[in-house]
């Protein structure tokens, strides 16, 4: 076949009519579009939240609307826009009207500002992490070089803040008078060493613990409330807790319950602690937040405040039965959140990282991170603790290395 000049190839004229006619179609509903835009209020294609109004049918009309926060109390909230996007929200369908409607909104579980706790004066407020500063300050502070003399003197103060910890289900009488005793004297060739600030054991060992000790100035520590998962109910919480201190503990250490916090119940978990710390009395309580469940550094400075709203003399990171563990970010937000108090009420509270300081280096790290943030008053072991067994023989081992200028085996150190 051939084609004379100008001449519309076969099957090409047909696809462009249905094109313009599609086109056209296009065009018509567009402007039917604008027309029925334009009839709507201007203030219906805005999207504000107001409170529910009382009105006899399901679909309610706006009036006096107010910006709110959805998920604050327990007030029901709707959501004001035009009828032609009322499907948008959550999935559901409703009806297609003209005009503005309210539809209902699904209220947030967690409260978005932080919370208010019945305390005079006022702690600080939760306020939020920034995560990018926290983290850089942390290495920043992590890099920091000390001078020997120094370095001898943190090593020292190290030995003297740990809490010697076996909390296994395999623990035995023998197991915890092995350790009670190195408590006492951590190296049995070295005098000047001095001992470590506790021993923490399982309730049923205290008195093992207590025997051993003796007089030496070593404290005994026991968890209780449920360790480590802290689920139990308040009631026997609470009468572990007094019964721990019954057999003999000074200090006590309690979990909260990860699941309340998670789920928004902070008003459990404070009631928990405060009846935790009417219970021992004049014993030091010291509160594990579990900071590897807790998942954002938001989540662990408001465990932190809510900790010491409700009387804990210590906040602890971990319990030291997850993989996640006390890192310098973590610590860094929890000694800021105890410089916040201290500088709003001046009230000292102390801290304790466990699990995650495994060697001499993280010790002394973790002790300008303190300095640093809370200063000089709180490098004793009266503000301040270790909470990692593994750690003693590393820095024993750097003790003796500054002192004699040669490295020793491990051999030469027990085994925890």
């Amino acid at each position: 076949m051939v084609l004379r000049e100008r001449e519309p190839v076969p099957g090409r004229v047909e696809g462009n009519v249905r094109a313009a006619r599609a086109l056209a179609e296009v065009t018509k509903q567009m402007a039917l579009d604008q027309r029925r835009v334009a009839a709507q209020p201007e203030q219906a294609r805005l999207q504000v939240f107001g409170r529910v109004v009382s009105a006899p049918k399901r679909e309610i009309r706006a009036k006096s609307p107010q910006l709110r926060m959805p998920g604050v109390g327990k007030e029901l909230f709707l959501q004001l826009g035009p009828a032609r996007d009322a499907n948008l929200l959550h999935g559901h369908a409703f009806a297609r009207r003209a005009g503005a409607t309210l539809i209902r909104m699904a209220q947030a579980p967690a409260l978005p500002t932080g919370f208010e706790l019945p305390l005079e004066p006022r702690l600080p407020r939760i306020g939020s992490v920034d995560q990018v500063a926290v983290e850089a300050r942390a290495t920043d502070l992590s890099r920091r070089s000390i001078k020997r003399e120094a370095k001898v003197f943190a090593l020292d103060l190290a030995v003297r803040m740990m809490d010697l910890t076996t909390l296994e289900g395999a623990d035995t009488p023998g197991k915890v008078a092995a350790l009670a005793s190195k408590a006492v004297r951590p190296d049995p060739s070295d005098a000047s060493v001095p001992s470590v600030a506790a021993v923490c054991v399982y309730p049923n060992l205290v008195q093992t613990a207590r025997e051993r000790v003796g007089d030496s100035g070593v404290k005994v520590a026991s968890v209780a409330t449920a360790f480590p998962s802290g689920q139990s109910p308040t009631d026997l919480k609470v009468a572990e807790a007094r019964r721990v201190v019954e057999l003999g503990a000074d200090e006590v250490d309690m979990v909260i319950d990860r699941g309340a916090f998670l789920a928004g119940r902070y008003a459990k978990v404070y009631d928990e602690i405060v009846q935790v710390k009417e219970a021992v009395g004049e014993t030091h309580l010291k509160v594990i937040l579990e900071v590897g469940e807790l998942g954002t550094y938001d989540n662990v400075r408001r465990a932190s405040l809510l900790a010491i709203a409700a009387g804990a003399d210590f906040i602890k990171t971990s319990t030291g039965k997850l993989s996640s563990s006390a890192t310098p970010p973590v610590t860094l937000v929890m000694l800021e959140a105890i410089r916040d108090v201290f500088e709003e009420t001046g009230r000292r509270v102390g801290m304790k990282p466990a699990c995650g300081i495994r060697n001499a280096k993280q010790a002394v790290q973790t002790l300008v991170l303190v300095h640093e943030t809370l200063g000089l008053d709180w490098l004793t072991p009266d503000l301040f603790r270790f909470g990692a067994s593994s750690l003693l023989n590393d820095v024993l081992m750097q003790i003796r290395k500054e002192k004699t200028g040669k490295y020793q085996s491990p051999d030469y150190f027990t085994i925890d």
